[in-house]
């Protein structure tokens, strides 16, 4: 499944927080997510409209290593 392009850095935090993530610092146009859900993890998402693919693919696939799934199950769960 392809990562979805119209997705902005605060509409992706806002979807994140389905998985128990939560902003816990910004620091200009990045902004830290945090969840303890299973265990303890950090990312950083850029706030540009929208982030560049690379990026947004990195994230992608540091959350659902996190959260134990495919990359493409997390994209379509998020896209949905």
């Amino acid at each position: 499944m392809r990562l979805p392009r119209d997705l902005s850095g605060t509409e992706l935090i806002k979807r994140l927080e389905q998985y128990g993530y939560a902003t816990t610092r910004q620091s200009g146009s990045q902004v830290r997510l945090t969840t303890s859900r299973p265990t303890p993890h950090h990312i950083t998402v850029p706030l540009h409209a929208p982030p560049r693919v690379g990026t947004l693919a990195a994230i992608m696939a540091s959350v659902a290593a996190h959260q134990r799934m495919t990359r493409e199950e997390l994209i379509k769960q998020l896209v949905d």
